[in-house]
C-alpha cells in the first residue's frame, strides 16, 4: 500500500496554508470564519486535482509519439 501523495493534494496542506492566509488577513482587517476556511482548501484541492488532469491531457495530445 502506498500512503505517499503529493503536498498539494493534501487538504492539511491547503487548510495551514489558508489558516496562515486568514491570520494575516484578519491582520489587516478582513474577516475569514472556520468555515470558509475549511470550504477554501476543499475548493482549491479540487482544483489541483483539476488543473493536474487537464495539464495531463494536454501532455498527452501535444504529445510526439503515438499511443498505442
Amino acid at each position: 500500500m502506498n500512503d505517499v501523495k503529493a503536498w498539494y493534494k493534501s487538504r492539511t496542506v491547503w487548510g495551514a496554508l489558508i489558516a496562515i492566509s486568514a491570520s494575516l488577513a484578519h491582520a489587516a482587517g478582513v474577516e475569514v470564519t472556520t468555515g470558509e476556511e475549511g470550504e477554501l482548501a476543499d475548493l482549491i484541492v479540487a482544483a489541483v486535482g483539476a488543473v493536474g488532469g487537464l495539464v495531463a491531457l494536454i501532455g498527452r495530445i501535444s504529445a510526439r509519439r503515438r499511443v498505442m
